[in-house]
Order: C-alpha cells, then structure tokens, then sequence
C-alpha cells in the first residue's frame, strides 16, 4: 500500500510496471492452485460479484440462443440464489434440486433436471452452514451438452479441497479472498476455455476495459497480492491444515457426543472446519448467550445475521421447525487455539434444566 502504490494499468512508467509485476505473479499463484492459466482469472471484490459475474454475465448469451434454463439447488448460498431470482423475473426458467436430509444434492437429479435450452448448471462445493460438500465432479461428468455451463461456488473449499475444482468440465469457478486468510474485498472468477473457447460472459459494469473488458476499474494490488500469497500459503499447507482442523473437529464432537447432538452434513463427505447441530429441546440463541465467553457462535450465514430467520439451508434439508431453531454453526481454522470443548459441553448440558 506504500511501497508498490502504483496503478498496474499504468505501463509507461516503473511504478505501474512493479505493480503489475505484483498482479501477474498473484495470478500465477491463483491459477496453480486450480490448474488454470492466468489468464483465466478475473478479479472481483469478492465471491458474491464473482457469482453475479458468472450467473448474470450469461444472460444475453441465453436469451440470444434461446437457452434459458438454469438448474441449480435449494442449499446454495443467498450470492447465488437471489441472481437467479433476478434471470426468473427476466423470463428465465430456473429448476432448484432439492438436497437430502444430509444436506447434498444428488448428481443424478441434476442430470434428469437437464433439457436442451439448458444454459447453466450452478452448484457450490462446500456449503458454508453444513460443511456438506457436494458431487460436483459426478455433476461435471454428467454434463454432456457442451453449451450448458458448469459454475460452481468455491468460497468454501478454495485452498482446501483442490483436487475437484481441478476439473476442466467446471467453466466457472468463484473464489473469495478473506475464506483463506487473504484480505477482505477481493476474490475472483475464474472464466475458463474449453476447447479454445470461454464461457461468452459479458460485463455487468462498464469504464475502462480492465479484466478482459469483464470487471473495469483500478485493480486494488495490494488486496491482490494477498490473495495471491494466501493462494500460495492455501496449497503448500493444505494437508497440514486439514489434519489441524480434523483434530479440533474430533475433539468437539468427542464432548459433544454425551448430548446426542443431531448433527448436520454428515453421511458423506464434509468439511473439516464447519460444525453445524442440534440439540432436542435447546434454542440456538440460549446456547449462543451461555456460551459467548467460550467460543464464538452463530446459528446462520454471517451474509443473513442483521436479520433473522430460519436457515434457508437447514429447511431446504426438510428438517423439523424445532431442528432448525436449534441449530448452531461452528467453524474454526487451523490457527484456533485451544477450545475448552468439555467446559463448553458442560454449558449446554446444564441448558436442558
């Protein structure tokens, strides 16, 4: 921010020319991570404008060849959902497959809820309440039409679950910065070629031509450069940090396990720093008052927590209206200390008298 302020789109002089140095190497090490080129990463300040970018940037694509499908689920994040809402008010149809009780769609729904107009399928990897990952590696296999587009949401499992989002039958990726430790208010989309062509993404705003003319504006190197070092940082420590967050999981759900918790996610593959449950009989907000001195809880998606209401998510799973009332969300990294879990299950023990 003091050192390096120059504008990367300034090339005529050596202060633009070192902080485009700074964005290409950050591109360089974003890319690796999801074996793309970098090229195929465009900036935004964020997952949610990455997904707005890649779910509405298709609309004049659709409407222009008559594609004007989409499938998606009940569980994605409200980024995805409510760019969707818009396509349907604009005359899109959108079919939203339902998740199980596990809180996973199943691959081969999305498969039957495909036609021939169908423009793009959008399905997160990691769902950020449950930690539930989703199939979206069956979802790709199953894409035979090679005009429907692939999105997936990647906010969650971006430096995390690498080897999925490898897969070069996924168009689109979104990414969010702050997710891995990078800087808050930046992200990106990755547009990839398939066959030598791009998803046709158009522009959502307009001045300057910057990220291939799809996202103008001053690119905010210093955000960049985190990201990209986070990137990096994300891929070396990958296994490390997932056997640091495993441990802290396995000692939670080990002092839990005397309360008979209804937990959410599991059955499958899931992630390994979200925690999501129920407790019969216990409210979510008594749990979060008696134990704000331990641990820091909510009992929701921090984009919805100004206003609440009951978990899109959770109902979309069909679990019962007492289910989702009590349900808290934990997450945690591998940089928590330690957490007093027994003291912690002591708490809500004592919330059932």
């Amino acid at each position: 921010m003091t050192e390096e302020y120059g504008n990367a789109g300034s090339r005529t002089h050596g202060y633009g020319v070192d902080a485009l140095r700074e964005v290409n190497k950050a591109r360089e090490r974003i890319a690796h991570c999801l074996a793309s080129t970098p090229d195929e990463v465009i900036f935004t300040s964020g997952a949610t404008e990455a997904n707005n970018l890649g779910i509405l940037g298709l609309a004049a694509h659709g409407s222009a060849t008559g594609r004007r499908h989409i499938v998606s689920s009940t569980i994605e994040h409200k980024a995805v959902l409510e760019p969707l809402d818009h396509l349907r008010s604009c005359g899109f149809e959108v079919t939203l497959v339902r998740a199980g009780p596990s809180g996973r769609v199943s691959a081969e729904e999305v498969a039957a809820a495909l036609r021939p107009d169908t423009l793009l399928v959008s399905v997160m990897h990691g769902n950020n309440e449950t930690g539930a990952l989703q199939p979206i590696e069956e979802i790709a296999a199953r894409l035979h039409d090679e005009d429907t587009f692939l999105h997936v949401d990647a906010a969650q499992t971006f430096g995390r679950e690498p080897h999925a989002l490898r897969n070069r039958r996924i168009d689109l990726i979104s990414i969010s910065g702050h997710k891995i430790f990078g800087p808050k208010g930046i992200g990106a989309l990755i547009v990839r070629r398939r066959e030598g062509r791009r998803a046709p993404i158009a522009p959502l705003m307009f001045g300057g031509g910057q990220e291939r003319g799809l996202r103008p504006g001053t690119l905010p190197t210093p955000l960049i450069a985190g990201l990209g070092l986070a990137a990096e940082l994300a891929e070396k420590e990958c296994e490390g940090r997932r056997e640091q967050c495993l441990a802290i999981r396995s000692d939670a759900l080990a002092a839990l396990a005397r309360l008979k918790p209804i937990l959410h996610g599991e059955g499958g593959p899931v992630l390994p720093h979200i925690l999501s449950f129920a407790l019969p009989g216990i409210d979510s907000e008594a749990i979060m008052v008696s134990a704000k001195d331990l641990v820091a809880i909510s009992n929701g998606s921090a984009c919805t927590s100004s206003h609440y209401a009951p978990s899109h998510v959770l109902t979309a799973m069909g679990l019962q209206d007492d289910v989702v009332q009590g349900t808290i969300r934990l997450s945690w990294s591998h940089m928590t200390p330690p957490v007093a879990w027994d003291q912690f299950a002591r708490r809500l023990d004592d919330l059932r008298f």
